[in-house]
């Protein structure tokens, strides 16, 4: 007894994936501004950790890396108005083991230089599902190695910065704003 395989056309479903990444790309000029903006607000936020080490300091304010960007949104509701007993401050616990609060993703930051594309197609669909807005940075210069510079690795697909009362949480807050603005002028 023999299994058929059914074979996937690599084509068509990263075709599928560029429609939901695709619509808005941040590129030239918004760029720019955008990532100095964060990389300046992180020094300044840095400043004010106190004692705290650099690298748990970064881990608190993002999800750096696709794997830690898909954890953190898996483990958010599906949306924050549908299932508001989900978000208790008290850490949920799986088989006798606390887990750490959750803390929700304000946006995520995803570099369209990605090859093979499919590693980071799954993060747009997931974030939608979450109400976390995405930014696909679309860039000649190697999206993923200035996104890096942002959290201080050599490169990175996607980064989600946590909902937190910082610096880099209002940059990013005033960026959506400037681009919803843009968005509906007509």
């Amino acid at each position: 007894m023999s299994k058929k395989r059914k074979h996937l056309d690599p084509a068509n479903s990263l075709k599928d994936s560029e429609q939901v990444v695709a619509s808005d790309f941040i590129r030239g000029d918004d760029l720019d501004d955008l990532l100095s903006k964060l990389i300046r607000s992180v020094e300044i936020a840095k400043a004010s950790r106190g004692r705290l080490p650099e690298k748990i300091w970064m881990k608190q304010q993002f999800a750096i890396g696709v794997n830690d960007v898909t954890r953190v949104l898996e483990r958010m509701p599906h949306s924050v108005t549908a299932h508001p007993a989900q978000m208790s401050s008290e850490a949920p616990t799986v088989s006798g083991q606390r887990q750490a609060p959750l803390v929700p993703l304000q946006a995520v930051l995803v570099a369209a230089d990605c090859n093979p594309k499919w590693l980071t197609k799954h993060i747009p669909t997931l974030a939608f599902t979450r109400q976390v807005p995405v930014l696909c940075m679309k860039d000649n210069k190697g999206g993923s190695v200035r996104l890096g510079h942002v959290v201080n690795v050599r490169t990175a697909l996607a980064i989600g910065v946590k909902a937190k009362d910082s610096v880099v949480n209002k940059t990013i807050d005033e960026f959506l704003k400037d681009s919803k603005l843009v968005a509906n002028e007509p």
